[in-house]
């Protein structure tokens, strides 16, 4: 049965916090907000919370993961970033964008893309999930909370807690965050291609 943890949106109280991070250390796979959808969550060394990722999502061994990273200078411990890129990425974050980039080998083989050897990153611009991640020191391996064969993400924290009790260990919920997933770019080739339009706006990779 998951921990249902209601955290204040602007003000998200520590000892929830902590005790979210430390079940996530403890190798839990969560459910918290970001600033486009829900997502699911875990430790990126956790075999287990990935392999439930794909089996919640039905995901293939294609699927680009993302890691939700706390500020530019951890994102840059996992991807390469050269400098036209940097100053695109840089400019776009935080907020509700997802960039496709080659790994550094910080980056588990399981999370990469088996031929591209390629990771999704990104810095949300929200005030719980910065919290959780500031209070972790570490990314967590997400993936949006959209179930198969459903058109929109679930966005209610209780409806997620009923429909995935025992799938996941831990719903964090902070009110609404919206249906529109992230806007996708794959920067790998150098050149910006835009894979998904989403919550961010695609005008300035055009």
């Amino acid at each position: 049965m998951a921990k249902y943890f209601d955290v204040h949106p602007e003000n998200p109280q520590p000892r929830a916090i902590g005790q979210v991070a430390d079940s996530v250390r403890d190798g839990a796979l969560i459910v918290y907000p970001t600033d486009s959808c829900f997502a699911l969550g875990c430790r990126m060394g956790s075999r287990d919370g990935i392999e439930r990722i794909r089996t919640i999502r039905q995901l293939d061994d294609r699927h680009h993961f993302t890691l939700v990273c706390e500020n530019f200078a951890q994102l840059g411990q996992f991807v390469h970033v050269d400098n036209d890129v940097f100053r695109a990425v840089k400019a776009s974050t935080p907020g509700s964008y997802t960039f496709i980039l080659p790994a550094t080998r910080e980056v588990p083989r399981k999370l990469l893309h088996p031929k591209k050897r390629t990771v999704g990153v990104r810095i949300p611009d929200h005030r719980v999930a910065q919290a959780l991640l500031a209070e972790l020191g570490e990314p967590l391996v997400s993936s949006t909370l959209l179930l198969p064969d459903e058109e929109e993400p679930l966005t209610q924290g209780w409806e997620i807690k009923e429909r995935l009790d025992h799938q996941v260990d831990a719903v964090v919920d902070s009110g609404d965050c919206g249906t529109e997933p992230t806007t996708v770019i794959d920067f790998s080739s150098g050149e910006a291609e835009i894979i998904r339009k989403g919550a961010g706006d695609t005008s300035r990779f055009e």
